[in-house]
């Protein structure tokens, strides 16, 4: 066989047939995925929503259904920015088809995906969760009784260096240089000598979110990451179903809230979404860690939403003190403790911490909503809620064809494969062992020496051989 070379110029074909035009490289997951949302309508009902953020006349503009589309290949393909989107879409043809692209046809760029976020508000947004939502009521994957709460930090896309005074403006450096001619009464120092004088300072290096913000993005909040990091960040906080592991709410918080003062919005905004649906049930149950616990919440959750709250308490050093209190908030504590303790309590724990855990990993380490790249809370928010709407997409995935994203059908088809050639290998070996001993038989009957091959075959299938 001889060397084939690359050409290093080539002309392109100036006729394409209309077979090779039509025919391409196809993805099971994506045609399936689409054939669901046509299903439910999707494109349908968000081209009927958006009508009134969009003129009569004029240039067409991007199709709502085609940009959440696009946003949910972010999550299947854990892509964090949308240049690596419109890269990924304009790269994959397959991709493209379920984009509704053909072969000569361009896919948007990254630049139009954000002036469609833009244009489309935060309620389209909601609108389309609420879709998405419904679609596993109606494949029977919302129960809609017991809701677990977590939250977890996004990494924002913003620096610490970008960081300034709220009172004057000041950066770091001129903060710096200004503390150093108080103490030292020198002016002008040199970037070494700030280096030195700032690492001098023990008790001073803190900074609060009281006198400092980032001055590209606002919205973002100084706080330790989980590995330990400071950072600017946002905090998103899940309200998942515990039975079915469906997301029924995606908020995005500031990144300094606390837990007690979110979690009573968190599942306002859950019980609307379910109630929405039509669900046979009523959210009854909300399951969360010992961050989540407080008198002040517990009495909110239980005497305002009407809830039943499964919330552990944190060791304590010291006995509690009821002085002031009034009883229905002793009551409420009580009642959260006897449900804690108790046999359900225990397994609700479990169920909360195995599965709203495992809806994190699915968003933020293998779907790409760890790092944020878009800056203002309600961008952050409308792109977190687009990947939890993937995430209930892939639920129901999963209980079409078992496969909750491409990686996991690609490797079924591939396990798949594997095991019918296994099959067949086994059915060769067994029938070349029923021709040998079939053969020895007849020889030895008759005395004669071997017969041929086709005689065998004829032999194993007929009984004959003549």
């Amino acid at each position: 066989m001889a060397l084939g070379k690359r050409r290093r110029e080539r002309q392109d074909t100036f006729w394409v047939t209309a077979d090779k035009l039509s025919n391409g490289p196809r993805n099971v997951f994506y045609d399936r995925l689409n054939q669901l949302l046509a299903e439910i309508d999707f494109d349908g009902k968000l081209e009927l929503a958006v009508e009134p953020f969009y003129q009569k006349m004029g240039r067409k503009c991007l199709p709502p259904g085609i940009y959440f589309r696009m946003i949910f290949i972010g999550y299947f393909e854990d892509i964090s920015s949308q240049r690596g989107i419109a890269w990924r879409c304009d790269d994959s043809r397959s991709l493209a088809r379920f984009l509704g692209y053909g072969p000569g046809e361009s896919t948007p760029d990254h630049s139009t995906l954000s002036l469609t976020r833009e244009r489309l508000p935060m309620e389209i947004h909601q609108f389309a969760f609420e879709l998405i939502l419904q679609a596993t009521r109606d494949n029977g994957l919302l129960r809609g009784k017991t809701i677990g709460v977590d939250a977890t930090d996004l990494e924002a896309n913003a620096s610490l260096k970008s960081i300034v005074r709220k009172d004057n403006g000041d950066d770091w450096r001129a903060y710096l240089k200004k503390l150093y001619e108080e103490e030292t009464g020198k002016s002008d120092p040199s970037d070494d000598e700030l280096r030195r004088f700032d690492k001098s300072r023990k008790d001073k290096k803190k900074v609060s979110n009281e006198q400092w913000k980032s001055e590209t993005d606002p919205d973002a909040r100084i706080g330790k990451m989980k590995d330990g990091r400071f950072h600017l960040k946002y905090k998103a906080e899940n309200a998942v179903d515990l039975d079915t592991d469906v997301i029924v709410a995606a908020e995005i918080y500031h990144g300094d809230s606390g837990d007690t003062a979110t979690i009573e919005d968190t599942v306002n905004t859950a019980k609307t979404n379910v109630d929405a649906t039509d669900c046979d049930h009523n959210i009854e149950e909300v399951v969360a860690d010992k961050g989540y616990h407080s008198e002040d919440c517990l009495d909110r959750l239980q005497n305002k939403t009407g809830m039943r709250t499964y919330i552990p308490e944190p060791h304590r050093s010291s006995k509690r003190k009821w002085k002031n209190k009034p009883e229905p908030v002793k009551e409420s504590y009580r009642r959260n403790r006897r449900n804690t303790l108790g046999a359900r309590g225990r397994k609700l724990q479990r169920k909360r911490s195995e599965r709203v855990e495992r809806t994190f990993a699915h968003l933020c380490e293998t779907g790409g909503s760890r790092r944020t790249w878009l800056r203002g809370i309600e961008d952050v928010k409308k792109r977190y809620m687009s990947a939890a709407m993937a995430h209930n997409l892939g639920r129901i995935m999963r209980s079409l064809i078992g496969a909750g994203k491409p990686r996991h059908a690609a490797l079924l088809a591939a396990r798949a494969v594997s095991a019918f050639g296994s099959f067949f290998r086994i059915l060769d070996r067994h029938n070349s062992e029923i021709i040998e001993s079939t053969t020895d038989c007849w020889s030895a009957s008759t005395q004669t020496g071997p017969i041929s091959s086709k005689a065998q075959v004829r032999w194993s299938m007929t009984g004959d051989w003549a």
